[in-house]
């Protein structure tokens, strides 16, 4: 008998009925080919038991699945799923798919060492500890309805969406190229800006734009994941340096020119991902000499600079002289909300002028009322408010995890401070399998989501990224005391 009372999550804080809740999920796992044609359910006392709900409750559960006429009553037999069902027939029956070649293999990408953690449905209860993302709750939801609400601000939004599209609403460019200069010292105009959908756009436009098959592309080990997927569609060769309490190992990157060409190089210097670590003043140095010997170009992704908890940042490299090598990226959507994606892209005009054409064929005209509004925060000065109670809330959320997991996991991690971010690197000890610790931890309420490294041999090879900022004391509590009892 399949384990129904894993599968099927009742949620008492939910206002859809008990009932309903049911019939509901029993109708997905139908859908999703778990619960097979045919398949008898479990008695109304044997399944009111595994639910751990009154009997008439999933009594109601099974007449709304006969009304609906997904399942039958056999007789003396009980309730089955209907072998002929009703309506659109679910995926998971394998009917033919029209946009597959016959004996074609779908084609899936190589996520080496990376796992995915034991799937179920997501529920109210359970705590999700994900990649590093904002705190949605301090959101500027004010400032989004009231411009909703202001019909002079509307009116310039829909004059704003007739202009031609020049890489992003050139208010925004303004705005943004000011705050950038005031607290990276990076000395651009709107003319050296194109506005992305996020971190993610700016890399693949980036790398679309710098990268033809057979280049080389150096990374980190380990490195964004995704960064990876991106620099592979191009048909580059991934050449990958380790990466020690000193961010990337740049002796090492020294050496790779001497043999091979090359063309690219990915780097997080500020809190790389996924071990947080910075990049030490030394090698800053020695990587922008490296720049200007080899003649190669940088992709500087600062995605989380703005979060700093020592008040001391380091500058970007982009800060620096670079003769155009570097190509910075990075996003407003970690100061805001994981939904509200607003990126950008700094670069010499030659690849500003191609990335303008790139953003135009992937994602014409953009998203101008949010970047309207996140011009006017930036303008009304909201935006430097709204990150400095975001930094207070996330240094004192980082300080309390780091206490915590001191306190109740210092037998089963290993782990250094962040000085910035929104996220821990914990590396597990060797007895203690980070898959195994994903999947247990999901099957108890707990769901890590952020990227975890799983490489034998790699002294960052039994880790994974521990989100804080988004989540309260008392989840971080949980979360920890739920690791706490599956290390046990």
């Amino acid at each position: 008998m399949l384990p129904y009372q894993s599968l099927v999550l009742v949620d008492r804080a939910n206002v859809l009925p008990v009932y309903k809740q049911i019939s509901t999920r029993l109708i997905g796992l139908i859908q999703d080919g778990i619960i097979q044609p045919g398949v008898y359910f479990p008695g109304t006392r044997q399944m009111a038991d595994l639910m751990h709900v009154n009997r008439k409750t999933v009594i109601s559960a099974y007449d709304e699945l006969l009304l609906r006429e997904w399942i039958e009553a056999v007789p003396r037999k009980g309730y089955r799923v209907k072998p002929q069902l009703p309506g659109i027939k679910p995926r998971s029956f394998h009917p033919k798919n029209n946009f597959l070649p016959a004996g074609s293999p779908i084609a899936k990408h190589n996520y080496d060492n990376i796992h995915t953690p034991w799937k179920r449905q997501i529920t109210n209860t359970d705590i999700v500890v994900n990649d590093g993302f904002p705190d949605p709750a301090l959101a500027p939801f004010k400032d989004l309805s009231n411009l909703y609400r202001d019909s002079i601000a509307t009116e310039k939004i829909l004059h704003l969406m007739s202009l031609p599209d020049e890489g992003g609403l050139n208010l925004l460019k303004e705005a943004a190229s000011s705050f950038l200069n005031e607290t990276r010292g990076l000395n651009i105009g709107k003319a050296d800006m194109v506005i992305t959908r996020g971190a993610q756009m700016a890399i693949y436009i980036a790398a679309s734009i710098m990268l033809k098959p057979g280049d080389n592309v150096v990374v980190s080990d380990p490195n964004y994941i995704f960064a990876n997927e991106i620099f592979a569609g191009t048909g580059a060769n991934i050449i990958t340096v380790k990466v020690d309490n000193e961010g990337l190992d740049v002796d090492e990157l020294a050496q790779i020119p001497l043999t091979k060409p090359v063309k690219l190089l990915y780097i997080v210097p500020h809190h790389h991902h996924p071990t947080t670590v910075t990049l030490s003043a030394t090698r800053r140095l020695k990587l922008l000499q490296l720049i200007g010997q080899f003649n190669f170009h940088v992709i500087e992704d600062d995605y989380d600079y703005d979060f700093h908890y020592n008040n001391n940042p380091i500058l970007p490299l982009a800060s620096s002289a670079h003769n155009g090598n570097i190509i910075y990226i990075g996003s407003f959507t970690k100061l805001l909300a994981p939904s509200m994606r607003i990126g950008y892209l700094i670069a010499a005009p030659e690849i500003v002028k191609k990335a303008i054409h790139l953003r135009r064929l992937i994602d014409l005209r953009g998203d101008t009322f949010m970047e309207y509004i996140l011009a006017k925060m930036i303008i009304s000065g909201d935006l430097s408010r709204h990150i400095n109670k975001a930094n207070k809330l996330y240094a004192q959320r980082c300080a309390f995890t780091c206490d915590m997991l001191s306190r109740k996991l210092s037998h089963a991690v290993e782990f250094t401070k962040p000085n910035g971010g929104m996220a821990i690197w914990l590396r597990f000890r060797e007895q203690y399998p980070v898959n195994k610790i994903r999947d247990d931890a999901a099957r108890n309420g707990l769901l890590l989501t952020g990227m975890a490294f799983h490489q034998p041999g790699n002294p960052n090879g039994n880790g994974i990224r521990f989100g804080f900022a988004s989540l309260s004391e008392e989840k971080i509590e949980w979360a920890i005391d739920i690791l706490l009892k599956i290390l046990k």
